[in-house]
């Protein structure tokens, strides 16, 4: 026996004198081809790198990011790589007689699936047919879209009628319906579809039993005959970078953030890794391992879609460590020393001895591996018999999410633990577990604590062989929690659907509700009604008590209008103060009900609305309209119902008014006259006319006010009443108001160097220019370049304006004092009780309106409140016109009660420019 120790240390010898001569030489430099960019797909080559595992093999490896498609293929081949990274279609190249050599399998289950916005109905792959799809590269002939078309195939859906477009792997394709599904990695896309708010759903080709493996690490025949030790060491380097990264997610994404690229965060990494773990399979697989027969079945998939001829071999395509060349030599040298054949014999059977406790060792070893890794996954993990549907073996995070002790768990089933509703649908799944019909199944399902408490979970449930498992048929089932996720997801979509105020759908699901409302009235001929509701003077609310009372008023309108009508109905906030209600499922003789609805929701919100100490009194204008009746398209009954809303206003308010052709085309109208008065100032349509206003004492004319006039060149002269308001609602008012500013400022200079150099000239202002940017920093400029002084020129504005006054109008109307341009408070009497706003703003006119001019008589009530407005302006230093004046009477009543001017047909009608112009000169002449 003492010859086998010198035996051994003779070999031992030999060994070093070949392995330290290999330790001294430098490191060999290769390159790894990646398919795509940098991400969490790769992490074990990163981790490889950077845990200094390719360096320990002697090995200086460097990692390419890659585009997508065969680039990995194309550069290992043309000797541009030496190792790539690719997916099943590895095995059609081969067999079309490309050099590539699998080295080993990373993702044990292909990572593609197919991502389709999600139908009303139940998830249903067969909605695809005919539909828009981007499914692989349509320049590839080798990719993902492979395993996707035999799905599809599979389940009865021919790729002649998919209408497939070149893939742009942009996910905002899918969500903004450029395309209807397309190809995605379960890894990757499913988290950005989500962070978008996107409705999708997925599916994978394992549903139909076409399970490929994912990614796969391989190599040239070339690399492999040239350097067997060196694919050898990569293998085993990369494998072992795998079994760190699967072990540390968390650092690794870190890595990959400051080393290797920022293109996605690092939830969005971590998304990845999690998704991984169920592809990678760490803690039942050994990272690496392949099996012939899934190979079989990958090359079985390929011969049904007519890519290989059926019972093609391949040979040479899945690499094999030879293992045994060491034993060979020793045999061959035992022959050799015939004279030792029984010292040979012993050395053999010692060999094996320790080969065979390496062996165990490792086992041992690999189970404390796997076992480690089982205890300190990061998801959840479960060994279930599928049968009774009890646990067998628990992970401590598989615990800790189910709130349950060990014995506890081995106490339940897993529908013990699962909300009841979920059940019956994961129970069908693993009944087709059971029956081997699936391979796998993944859902997202709520788990009952024992305190009451639910979590949500994404569960991926995994077929185990019978074999295994005592002979009984076991599954996998691995969890990770959900529940922060699914609050946040529902949190988006009550943001997306319901008005935060008020708790009612939004205008999103307002147009939601009433599609499929529409959809229904189509199947069984029933009808809708739309109603637009607009609340009254909600504006003086907002106002007056503040937007806090304002949206207190809201919210109780909400709920008295939701009061009024049926549960089936639907009460939506459109914004502002506008709601909408959809009457469904109305029969012929129902009809009659809309009125009385409508008639009650007035009535509701014509109650007053306490808010705090106050009291507030609004009312509302309905608009209505029919389906089908009307209109057929969403658009065109809420352009209907709006445009009978604004009728009801129009009407008086507090009403509800139908929908007619008639006000189509009034709105029709109004549209084009709106889109003709914006080409109106370019186009010199626009006129001033002028209309004295005189010095009752005197008779002389001191002053004048501009008027503005349309001449339209087919209508002829448009009233400013049908115009003015069409120039507000569009906006087209600043431009108008502009030009009327600069034309007066021109003629106002001529007749007071002409005519008389106090001559002063009022314009109006609508409440709208007070929101024009810069104030009246242009106008003032204006003046200035025309020698006018500011008391020039008077601005006509309404009380209403001094009643809704901001801080912006505060502002402006302090500008204009500034400037020295004087105000003027027209229709005075009329609006608003605004009296104590002559007080707060500088005001030097006051002009008493026609209403109150028309019917003067000396003991007229008229009269008294005409003297009682002048004797307050007087008192408060303001000046007085009249406005209306169209008799001698009316003069000479004003006249004596003390007023400073009067304006109205008694003086002159409103005279284009060159006639007024005219007037003037006769006074001048005549003076």
């Amino acid at each position: 026996m003492t010859a086998l120790p010198r035996l051994l240390a003779r070999l031992a010898a030999v060994c070093a004198c070949c392995v330290l001569p290999a330790l001294a030489l430098a490191q060999e430099r290769v390159v790894l081809q990646l398919k795509h960019s940098h991400q969490f797909q790769f992490a074990g080559y990163y981790a490889a790198l950077e845990q200094g595992y390719y360096r320990e093999a002697g090995l200086d490896v460097q990692i390419r990011e890659g585009t997508g498609g065969r680039e990995p293929e194309r550069r290992v081949l043309a000797g541009q790589a030496d190792y790539g990274v690719g997916d099943s279609s590895l095995l059609l190249a081969r067999l079309a007689g490309k050099p590539v050599v699998v080295l080993g399998v990373v993702f044990q289950h292909s990572p593609y699936a197919l991502a389709m916005a999600q139908g009303a109905g139940a998830p249903d792959v067969h909605r695809v047919a005919g539909k828009r799809v981007m499914i692989g590269s349509l320049s590839d002939d080798l990719n993902q879209a492979d395993e996707l078309m035999a799905y599809l195939r599979k389940e009865g859906i021919a790729p002649g009628s998919l209408r497939r477009l070149e893939h742009s792997y942009n996910p905002d394709d899918l969500i903004s319906g450029k395309v209807d599904a397309m190809s995605v990695y379960v890894t990757n896309e499913p988290d950005l579809l989500d962070r978008a708010g996107f409705p999708y759903d997925l599916y994978s080709p394992r549903n139909a039993g076409i399970d490929f493996y994912g990614d796969n690490l391989f190599t040239s025949e070339q690399e492999l005959k040239a350097h067997p030790e060196r694919v050898k060491a990569f293998r085993a380097a990369s494998m072992r970078g795998w079994q760190y990264a699967m072990s540390h997610q968390e650092e690794t994404a870190d890595l990959i953030l400051n080393k290797y690229s920022r293109r996605n965060d690092r939830r969005h990494l971590l998304y990845e890794a999690r998704a991984m773990v169920a592809l990678v399979q760490p803690v039942l697989v050994e990272v690496g391992y392949m099996n012939p027969d899934r190979w079989q079945h990958i090359a079985d998939v390929y011969t049904e879609l007519g890519l290989i001829e059926r019972g093609a071999g391949f040979d040479g395509f899945l690499y094999q460590a030879d293992g045994g060349r060491a034993l060979a030599w020793l045999y061959r040298a035992l022959a050799a020393g015939g004279v030792l054949l029984l010292l040979g014999a012993g050395v053999h059977m010692a060999l094996l001895a320790r080969e065979r406790g390496r062996a165990q060792q490792a086992i041992r070893e690999g189970e404390a591996r796997f076992r480690t890794m089982f205890e300190a996954a990061p998801m959840g993990i479960a060994l279930i018999d599928t049968a009774s549907g009890q646990f067998r073996d628990i992970n401590p995070r598989y615990l800790e999410i189910a709130g349950r002790t060990l014995e506890q768990m081995k106490a339940s089933s897993w529908r013990d633990i699962s909300h009841p509703d979920d059940v019956p649908a994961e129970q069908e799944q693993v009944a087709q577990l059971a029956a081997r019909r699936i391979a796998g199944f993944k859902l997202a399902k709520r788990l009952l604590r024992p305190d009451g408490s639910v979590v949500w979970v994404d569960a991926s449930i995994t077929a185990l062989d019978a074999g295994g498992a005592g002979g009984q048929p076991h599954h996998l089932c691995m969890i990770e929690d959900i529940t922060d996720k699914k609050q946040t997801e529902a949190l988006v979509w009550q943001q997306a659907n319901f008005d935060t105020l008020t708790q009612l759908p939004n205008r999103r699901m307002f147009q939601n509700r009433l599609e499929q409302a529409i959809v229904k009235c189509r199947r069984d001929g029933s009808r809708i009604a739309i109603l637009f509701i607009d609340l009254d003077h909600f504006k003086e609310v907002n106002d007056t008590l503040g937007h806090h009372q304002g949206d207190v008023l809201l919210v109780d309108a909400a709920h008295r209008i939701g009061a009024c009508v049926r549960e089936c109905d639907t009460v939506a906030r459109l914004g502002g103060d506008e709601f909408t209600v959809i009457l469904s499922e109305l029969a012929a003789a129902d009809l009659g009900r809309v009125e009385t609805i409508a008639q009650t929701i007035l009535d509701s919100l014509r109650a007053p609305f306490p808010l705090g100490g106050e009291q507030a009194f609004v009312s509302a204008s309905i608009g209505i309209t029919l389906y089908p009746d009307d209109a057929a398209s969403i658009e065109d009954l809420l352009k209907h119902a709006d445009q009978a809303m604004y009728a009801a206003k129009g009407a008086g308010r507090n009403r509800f008014s139908y929908f007619t052709p008639a006000l189509q085309v009034a709105a029709l109208n109004r549209m084009r006259l709106t889109n003709d008065l914006r080409g109106a100032v370019k186009g010199q349509q626009l006129e001033l006319y002028f209309q004295p206003i005189v010095h009752l004492k005197t008779g002389r004319i001191h002053k004048a006010e501009a008027l503005l006039r349309w001449r339209h060149p087919v209508r002829g002269l448009v009233s400013p009443l049908e115009f003015i308001p069409l120039a507000e609602a569009s906006g087209l008012i600043i431009e108008i108001g502009g030009w009327v500013f600069r034309e007066s400022a021109h003629w106002l200079q001529r007749w007071r160097s002409a005519v008389h150099p106090e001559f002063q000239l009022s314009v109006n202002q609508s409440p709208l220019e007070f929101q024009r940017e810069g104030g009246y920093d242009s106008w003032l400029a204006l003046l200035g370049e025309l020698g006018l002084p500011g008391q020039s020129v008077v601005i006509e504005i309404t009380e209403g304006l001094l009643l809704d006054a901001s801080s912006s109008v505060t502002d402006q109307l302090l500008q204009l004092r500034d400037g020295g341009i004087q105000v003027a408070l027209d229709d005075f009497g009329t609006g608003y009780s605004s009296l104590s706003y002559l007080k707060k703003f500088d005001i030097d006119y006051l002009k008493i309106d026609r209403s109150f001019t028309r019917n003067l008589a000396p003991d007229s009530s008229d009269m008294a409140l005409s003297d009682a407005i002048i004797v307050m302006a007087h008192k408060l230093g303001l000046r007085v016109i009249a406005e209306g004046v169209e008799t001698p009477e009316q003069r000479a009543l004003l006249a004596a009660a003390g007023c400073d001017y009067g304006q109205g047909y008694l003086f002159a009608r409103p005279l284009p420019a060159a006639e007024f112009d005219a007037l003037l000169r006769a006074q001048s002449v005549a003076a």
